[in-house]
């Protein structure tokens, strides 16, 4: 026990000495959460359309006001003898609605009257978004013009749980804490253990009496604490700037990120225990712990939409499981009872990786 403590405390001196890696743990991961927490927005505001009105009746003119009326979409100016395609091509509109001749008669009479909305495909995920706000702001204007006479046989009461202001902050916001938990410490302890390599101190450990077991304990437990450390300014810049706050019990999630930490520190020592190369050790945790994480554990992108031949894949994405651990403490307050399976697997694969580190490490212990 005394090895590892030493071990601990000679790997925490060296990080404290290092001012750039000090700074890389704990003012980087603050700059990260901050610049990529407030820039991603799965949601639209404020996306230009046109509006090319042939009719120019009151009934036009209301339908018209409805989209003026949207927080989503605005109406800009668009000359009426210009194809709307220009407004595409010039980037000066991402839909246009087209109402024909006879719209407002076609209304009066009771009659179905069609009206087009064009929307630029280009990029289909806000084509998607675009197209389901015109349709809602189309259906609240069919009810308030269908009146008592022609009742909707079904009205539905939405009500959004756990986030109802749709704020994309409070959704981003969790997924890059954990991406953040997963690349820097990591990519500290790929490069200390890498360097032993490199440098050949590890040759000094072959010689001396203290066991791989003893070793890897000292480092990954050492680093555990840097990555705990990294995580208590980012908690407070969730709580201050995020507005996210624990609901429930958070001893589920204080649990979670003591072994995610773990996981992580695990990681990068195994990778560098394989790898005796600062370099490519180095991109090897940038695969692990920012693409892979970034990519397929559901931190921007819902894992139904990756495709089957890889969704399986993100089983094995440790920082899957630590989001769905994130959101649920900040979110949903679940606890113990939704989210002890995903702690279970955290654990798991955190171990896996130590096993992985260890069989290196006995294994060039006994060649020296």
């Amino acid at each position: 026990m005394k090895r590892i403590l030493a071990q601990i405390r000679k790997e925490l001196i060296q990080i404290v000495r290092d001012r750039l890696a000090l700074a890389l743990v704990l003012v980087l991961p603050v700059f990260i959460l901050l610049l990529m927490g407030s820039s991603i927005a799965l949601t639209v505001s404020h996306l230009p359309i046109i509006v090319q009105d042939f009719d120019g009746s009151t009934n036009s003119r209301e339908l018209v006001d409805s989209f003026r009326a949207s927080t989503s979409l605005y109406v800009v100016s668009w000359p009426s003898d210009r194809q709307p395609q220009d407004a595409f091509v010039s980037n000066k509109a991402r839909a246009v609605l087209i109402i024909p001749e006879h719209f407002g008669r076609d209304m009066v009479r009771g009659q179905s009257t069609p009206v087009q909305f064009l929307v630029d495909g280009s990029d289909s995920n806000t084509a998607s978004l675009v197209a389901g706000y015109a349709t809602a702001i189309v259906n609240a204007y069919n009810a308030s013009h269908s009146g008592a006479a022609s009742p909707q046989p079904v009205q539905a009461e939405i009500r959004l749980w756990y986030n109802p202001g749709l704020d994309s902050k409070k959704y981003s916001g969790p997924g890059v804490f954990v991406l953040a938990m997963s690349m820097f410490a990591p990519l500290l302890a790929s490069l200390a253990m890498a360097k032993e390599g490199e440098n050949k101190t590890i040759l000094q450990v072959y010689v001396s009496s203290i066991s791989a077991h003893e070793f890897l304990l000292g480092k990954i437990l050492a680093f555990t604490l840097v990555g705990i450390a990294e995580g208590i300014p980012l908690l407070f810049l969730l709580h201050f700037y995020f507005g996210l706050s624990f609901v429930g019990d958070p001893s589920s999630f204080l649990v979670a990120t003591v072994l995610y930490a773990f996981c992580v520190a695990s990681f990068g020592t195994m990778v560098g225990a394989a790898i005796p190369s600062r370099v490519a050790a180095m991109q090897a945790v940038a695969l692990g712990g920012f693409l892979i994480v970034f990519l397929l554990s559901g931190l921007i992108f819902p894992i139904d939409n990756i495709p089957p031949q890889i969704r399986w894949i993100s089983d094995f994405v440790w920082g899957k499981h630590y989001i769905y651990v994130v959101r649920d403490a900040f979110l949903q307050g679940g606890g113990w009872p939704s989210t002890w399976f995903e702690i279970l697997i955290i654990a798991f694969t955190g171990l896996v990786f130590y096993v992985l580190a260890w069989r290196t490490m006995r294994r060039m212990q006994v060649q020296a």
